[in-house]
């Protein structure tokens, strides 16, 4: 295989991938705060590490993928307040929520998902090095802060310098701060809100600490990759680097990953705007395979525009792989041309998944080509590498009818039994040589939009969208 080269937003440009470990990956990706159903965009850096993981895998890499949930926050209380449940009844309605939403879209579940209320000793023993070392401290309010400018790399990840940076929208104002760029590692206790003991009194952790701890905890002071959205560079991940290489002493992470963002009819998805979906809004009326393959044909680091039109072409495209697949028995064997060789080129370079979707529909067209010369054994072999190749992406791993007849019940001009009873009269007029009735039949189901594929296993009919 071509050698893996990754992005990384460190350094910003594409390296060599070379894991710590040879043959071994530990990876880590922020997960969901889980307050709120998932959303598409959610979804959209869910699928893309989804991907990510399963080509390394395929790659020949044994991987320890880790992503935590964030299961105590302030938008956790403050929902839960408006809700009038607790914090546990509403984390755990939301992350069985995420669970069913990432099962519907193919995702697998990651080895390890670490949640921040079973991690707090962990957390409030990085934190008590950090103080020990002079990186946090206690202020008079109860908070404990980390010292930004102690840290003398601060700012690399997002090429950013300490001392151009102003406390606003993005750095949180308090007075109890020794600098407005310092961020809380610890909350003092509140009234009515869940606390835990630790050194500095009850309180509980703040976000940025952690994934600092569950990380660490999970795959070592060091380790291969960490990912996320493209809106954790900062101030998240950028503190979590400050947090963790001031508490160990070493470097945090080799390889850096970010996700494209999402944007819905060119906007940024927001739900003043009115154009905020969660993903299960999206699959009430949308087949799972196409949201994750709307989100799987653009380069993971790219913006994706979600929209109907691109949905509708989606969905043309997944047509034509599985209609390539309709009624030929995958079997492996030897195929002629490289699509293996070329799909995994275009993967090992930063996962370039639109690249790896070209090859597969270069192999979907000698397909078709081998079903219409009669090369039956070859299209068997042809079908089978079509879908092992696209597993990888976690596409086509359904049965062909499945996928096109999909939802079909709501969009059938006539009732099924009327649909099967006209493919039988056309069946009895092709075996009685009556191609003018047989010909007619079909016109007539194609007029309704029901499109019929004769194979050596019989007629199968599908909606055509």
């Amino acid at each position: 295989m071509s050698e893996l080269q990754i992005y990384n937003t460190l350094t910003r440009r594409k390296e060599p991938f070379q894991p710590i470990e040879p043959g071994h990956v530990r990876m880590y990706v922020c997960g969901m705060t889980v307050y709120d159903y998932c959303h598409l965009g959610h979804a959209r850096v869910l699928v893309a590490f989804d991907v990510i993981v399963r080509y390394l895998r395929a790659h020949g890499y044994t991987v320890d993928y880790v992503r935590n949930i964030t299961d105590i926050d302030d938008k956790i209380l403050e929902r839960a307040r408006q809700n009038g449940e607790s914090i546990d009844a509403l984390t755990e309605r939301m992350i069985e929520a995420m669970h069913e939403d990432e099962r519907a879209l193919g995702i697998l579940p990651p080895d390890r998902e670490p949640r921040a209320t079973r991690h707090v000793d962990d957390i409030t023993a990085m934190i008590g090095v950090l103080i020990d070392k002079g990186y946090a401290y206690r202020a008079d309010n109860g908070d404990v802060y980390y010292r930004v400018r102690r840290f003398d790399h601060y700012g690399r990840l997002n090429n950013r310098d300490p001392d151009q940076m102003r406390a606003g929208a993005r750095v949180e104002v308090d007075t109890a701060k020794e600098d407005p760029l310092d961020f809380v590692l610890w909350k003092a206790a509140r009234a009515d809100e869940p606390s835990w003991s630790s050194p500095w009194g009850e309180g509980r952790p703040g976000w940025h600490i952690e994934c600092s701890a569950m990380s660490t905890c999970c795959l070592g002071d060091t380790f291969d990759i960490h990912g996320g959205g493209p809106d954790l560079t900062f101030p998240h991940h950028e503190n979590e680097i400050a947090q963790s290489e001031a508490a160990t002493g070493q470097p945090y992470v080799n390889t850096w990953m970010h996700a494209g963002a999402l944007r819905v009819n060119q906007e940024k998805m927001s739900k003043s705007l009115g154009n905020f979906f969660t993903i299960r809004d999206v699959l009430q009326s949308h087949d799972p395979e196409v949201v994750r393959y709307l989100l799987v044909a653009s380069h993971y680091r790219t913006p994706i525009n979600y929209a109907p039109d691109t949905l509708d072409e989606a969905r043309r495209s997944l047509e034509r792989f599985y209609n390539a697949l309709d009624g030929v028995e995958s079997v492996a064997g030897a195929v002629t041309g490289d699509w293996a060789a070329r799909f995994h080129a275009a993967m090992a370079d930063d996962f370039n998944t639109p690249e790896a979707l070209a090859v597969l529909f270069d192999l979907v067209r000698e397909l078709n080509r081998a079903q219409r010369e009669g090369r039956s054994a070859e299209a068997g072999a042809l079908a089978f590498e079509l879908r092992r190749l696209g597993a990888i992406l976690g596409l086509l791993e359904r049965e062909p009818a499945e996928f096109l007849n999909a939802g079909m019940a709501d969009e059938l001009p006539l009732a099924e039994s009327d649909i099967n009873a006209l493919i039988e009269a056309r069946n009895a007029a092709r075996r009685n040589r009556d191609f003018a009735e047989a010909d007619r039949i079909r016109d007539e189901l194609a007029e309704q939009g029901i499109v019929l594929k004769d194979s050596r296993e019989g007629t199968r009919w599908f909606i055509e969208h």
